[in-house]
């Protein structure tokens, strides 16, 4: 079974990638991150033209999770039902061939010390909760999406240079690293170690892409059951060089189930 996650910076804009990219490799499914579109202005008719159905959470202008499936989608639930962590589009669980996706977009946090910094810490808080109060980690689980946090040194170009910065803050290795502890295992570390391995290259970066100045905060976790049956993790970094890209690009496992 083939799985991928990709933060499309909007669905319709990347429409013509994400059309091509589902025909080439046809994932059974692919999350998606910042679809940036109120659900009736989704572009469903589309992904159904080639076999793929949607369950949609998404706003104007903002944020927005997605899953697309060719395997049918059950039980699909948004946002954490807290009424003290608003409903901000970033979360989608769902049932895909007996596996329980947990898609999520991470918040950015904006600058260090701000507000939307704390938003974030506290985000990734409720979400380790969520864990412990409706999952199990004995369940065939893959949290997967827009994670917005490079947590080693080998996931970002300069870890020198940006260590204390937006994504490779101690604060947030120490919120994900209670979230891994809860059961995950990071599926393209279990196959590649090393830098010069990224997910996303800034578009206000000059030539981020040709020179390879790039972040890994786009992952695919697993727990155990799914783990131990992964057989492969990659990023497939050329969709970023086609015209009209994301400054994402996607990240695929394949599992044997």
């Amino acid at each position: 079974m083939k799985i991928a996650t990709f933060n499309a910076n909007s669905v319709r804009a990347r429409l013509p990638i994400l059309l091509d990219w589902l025909a080439t490799y046809e994932p059974e499914a692919l999350v998606l991150q910042e679809t940036k579109v109120e659900d009736d202005k989704f572009p469903l008719a589309e992904f159904e033209e080639i076999g793929y159905q949607a369950a949609i959470h998404g706003q104007k202008s903002w944020n927005g999770v997605a899953v697309l499936s060719r395997c049918g989608i059950g039980d699909v639930r948004t946002g954490f039902g807290d009424p003290v962590m608003p409903e901000d589009c970033r979360l989608m669980r769902c049932e895909v061939n007996g596996i329980t996706l947990l898609n999520t977009y991470v918040p950015n946090g904006n600058s260090v010390g701000s507000e939307k910094f704390a938003y974030k810490l506290k985000w990734m808080e409720r979400f380790r909760q969520y864990l412990d109060q409706t999952c199990s980690p004995d369940a065939a689980m893959v949290w997967l999406g827009d994670i917005n946090v490079a947590p080693k040194p080998d996931d970002v170009y300069d870890s020198k240079r940006m260590l204390g910065s937006i994504g490779h803050h101690p604060d947030e290795f120490a919120r994900l690293a209670k979230i891994v502890e809860w059961g995950w295992t990071d599926c393209f570390r279990k196959f590649t170690e090393g830098p010069g391995h990224y997910t996303f290259w800034d578009f206000v970066l000059p030539r981020s892409f040709e020179k390879n100045l790039g972040w890994r905060i786009d992952h695919l976790y697993a727990t155990g059951p799914l783990a131990d049956r992964c057989t492969s993790c990659t990023i497939d970094r050329d969709p970023r060089g086609y015209e009209r890209p994301s400054d994402h690009t996607f990240v695929v496992a394949e599992f044997d189930v």
